[in-house]
């Protein structure tokens, strides 16, 4: 199990460094993004965290269902969690 969630952990950070990067890039080379929600890891959502939160990085648990982060487009539906796969829409 440690070893899933530090592979998880390290395949976030990464997806978290490319967007760092992308922040860099002309308006024309960016992707057009959409928020994934149930994906991040505890403090690490880009923002809507549910009640008690106020945004980014105020997530409480891993793979929070109504905090999301920010993916490129077509991709939130096929980023596996533990907790099952990533959703355009906020869950329970």
């Amino acid at each position: 199990m440690n070893r899933t969630r530090a592979g998880l952990a390290a395949a976030f950070a990464l997806s978290i460094s490319v967007a760092s990067g992308l922040a860099h890039a002309s308006d024309a080379d960016r992707k057009p993004q959409e928020k994934c929600f149930g994906v991040a890891l505890a403090g690490k959502n880009d923002c809507a965290a549910g009640p008690g939160t106020t945004c980014a990085a105020t997530s409480k648990v891993d793979y929070q269902g109504n905090a999301f982060v920010l993916v490129d487009k077509g991709t939130c539906t096929t980023i596996k969690t533990p907790k099952g796969y990533g959703s355009l829409k906020a869950t329970s």
